[in-house]
């Protein structure tokens, strides 16, 4: 077990912040932590949430690695690029990116496990070695995945300052009245559904997402989504926030809105980052699925 001991220098900051600024340890991965209890503040047990005061000791008892205990599945991936440091996979519809409940394999983590080995990040824990970002097991698209923790820190810190490059496009049902603009609108946990996220719900956060019209039928609109912060569902939310929610999207649209699609018509298009360590920038485009393409032809019947 590794012990991590911090000195407070700043007043204000909330503690699950504070971890993972001063740490390798993710947002999530802090919160886990303290969520455990595995953090004291000045001795005593705290939420994530609570705001700490310049002198605070901060205290983490951080656990060691246990060994990864997914199946490695000879799953075929689709690799737009690859380097001892990382790759971009294009996730297909209907894969979950990293086991969890009802979904132990057939995911991206244990399609990954095969095709890299050991060569993983490990700062995400057991469950999602290499996964830096997520995107929903209907969402298909572009992902990219960490070979070791010096990358994942460099990507996860492009993320958090928004510059990582993250473009969908996207039906949504009905027409936005603008050409373009922009959805700032926080968001938190629902209180009603802790699976869904909600405009103003638990915790919010702040979340941003630009939007362009790409083309206008009767009840549909292609749009371009680009996102400024990337929280959970957050094109999703946003878009039925507007009265436009994502073609397909029974969680937070309507059923009658789905003419045959098997979960939202939402796809990660464009991905665009600082290689971790040539400082390169990179950038790569995805062409969208056939599910995708098949449903703007039936709306240009509709």
């Amino acid at each position: 077990m590794e012990i991590l001991e911090f000195a407070v220098s700043e007043s204000g900051i909330r503690l699950d912040k504070f971890l993972s600024d001063n740490s390798s340890l993710s947002r999530s991965a802090a919160s886990q932590l303290i969520e455990d209890g595995g953090v004291t503040v000045n001795g005593k047990k705290a939420s994530k949430s609570v705001k700490l005061k310049v002198g605070d000791i901060v205290t983490a008892e951080v656990p060691e690695p246990k060994e990864l205990d997914v199946v490695a599945e000879n799953i075929p991936l689709d690799i737009v690029y690859e380097d001892d440091d990382l790759l971009v996979v294009n996730k297909p519809k209907d894969m979950v990116v990293h086991p969890a409940p009802g979904n132990y394999t057939g995911t991206l983590v244990n399609a990954l496990m095969y095709h890299c080995g050991d060569s993983l990040s490990g700062i995400n824990g057991v469950i999602r070695p290499g996964i830096v970002h997520r995107i929903d097991k209907d969402t298909s698209g572009l992902l990219i995945v960490a070979k070791n923790d010096k990358a994942h820190i460099s990507l996860a810190e492009q993320i958090q300052k928004h510059s990582f490059r993250r473009e969908y496009e996207a039906v949504v049902v009905g027409n936005f009245k603008e050409e373009k603009g922009t959805i700032d609108r926080p968001l938190g946990r629902s209180p009603h559904d802790r699976k869904k996220q909600a405009i103003n719900g638990l915790n919010p956060r702040n979340a941003v997402t630009h939007y362009e019209v790409i083309e206008r039928f009767g009840g549909f609109c292609h749009c371009k989504f680009i996102l400024e912060t990337g929280r959970t569902h957050q094109i999703r939310v946003h878009a039925a926030s507007m009265g436009h929610p994502v073609a397909g999207d029974t969680v937070y649209g309507d059923a009658k809105h789905t003419h045959g699609l098997m979960g939202q018509c939402l796809h990660a298009r464009v991905i665009g980052f600082v290689h971790p360590v040539t400082g390169e920038y990179l950038e790569f485009t995805s062409e969208l699925p056939e599910y995708f393409t098949s449903f703007l032809n039936k709306c240009r019947k509709l």
